[in-house]
């Protein structure tokens, strides 16, 4: 399908899922690259697992009662990002156990909440591997907004977030309230996770939050600029992937995920400076470089004259 076609169908009235599912797909994706960013530096990719398995419950939930899935996600989200945040408190256990524990304790749930409903089998492939069709309005606008809050908490506590996730003991002796900065970066990266579901779907929707911010990672050494490409990364691939999905009829999620992995494997060779290959590249030249240069020193050493 050529790019004219894709944009045809996206004016189509007979296709208005279309248009809806592209515009979460980019908002999510965005959002996702943003709150991304402070997932890889804090090295918490384990915690967004987490909160991806965590929010099944509630969707399960809202599906049963055919409330807002995006809600009934948040709510349960949520509730146990806070539990894990509490639990953590105890030093006896590490983090990532408890982590252990709540993902797989909230799946079950999740499944075994929605087995009671009928038809779930259906639904439980639409939670897992998402679906771009059938989104109504209010979520988009639920999005949207959901969106925006986030990205402000953001830029409100960035200084907090960046000096939590280089050192947090450091952070505690400035007298930062690393716990309730935990909690909030918790519940950002819970709805951050919930947005994106509807079109990535539970098992890939980790990739959509750590695949861009990490490529990002790789093609720069400054924060701000990681900031400003992480989600173009993710609204590129969500665009990208949304067209590629619609011309070839693949899982609209998956593909999603693949271009964000194409473009995190193009940095992983490419990067300026981080690169595989570039690094290959630039250590001939540099040793070739300084071989020349001792060539130099030696040629000037045997032409200038003899000292008295």
């Amino acid at each position: 399908m050529s790019i004219t076609d894709f944009l045809t169908d996206l004016f189509n009235p007979d296709l208005a899922f279309l248009p809806k599912a592209l515009a979460i797909a980019v908002m999510s994706s965005v959002v996702c690259g943003v709150v991304g960013c402070y997932v890889v530096l804090r090295g918490m990719a384990f915690i967004g697992d987490a909160v991806a398995h965590a929010v099944f419950p509630g969707l399960a939930i809202a599906f049963v009662l055919q409330g807002s899935l995006v809600l009934g996600g948040a709510v349960a989200g949520v509730a146990t990002a806070l539990l894990i945040a509490i639990f953590a408190q105890n030093r006896r256990l590490k983090e990532d156990s408890l982590i252990g524990v709540f993902l797989v304790a909230t799946f079950a749930l999740g499944i075994v909440i929605i087995s009671q409903a009928p038809g779930y089998a259906g639904s439980l492939q639409q939670f897992l591997f998402g679906s771009i069709t059938g989104i109504p309005d209010r979520d988009l606008y639920l999005v949207g907004g959901t969106g925006l809050v986030i990205l402000g908490l953001v830029f409100a506590l960035h200084k907090e977030f960046v000096a939590v996730c280089l050192d947090r003991e450091m952070a505690r002796s400035l007298g930062l309230p690393v716990f309730w900065l935990d909690i909030v970066l918790y519940v950002l990266v819970t709805l951050a996770v919930v947005i994106s579901l509807q079109t990535i779907g539970n098992i890939l929707v980790l990739a959509l939050l750590i695949t861009p911010a990490a490529a990002a990672r790789l093609l720069t050494d400054r924060l701000g600029v990681m900031m400003l490409l992480s989600p173009a990364i993710g609204g590129t691939s969500a665009l990208v992937g949304l067209y590629l999905s619609w011309s070839y009829d693949t899982p609209v999620g998956g593909t999603i995920v693949l271009v964000a992995t194409a473009v995190f494997l193009l940095a992983w060779l490419f990067a300026p400076r981080h690169g595989l290959l570039t690094r290959r590249w630039r250590r001939p030249a540099t040793a070739e470089s300084a071989g020349g240069h001792r060539d130099d020193l030696a040629g000037a050493g045997e032409a200038s004259p003899a000292v008295p």
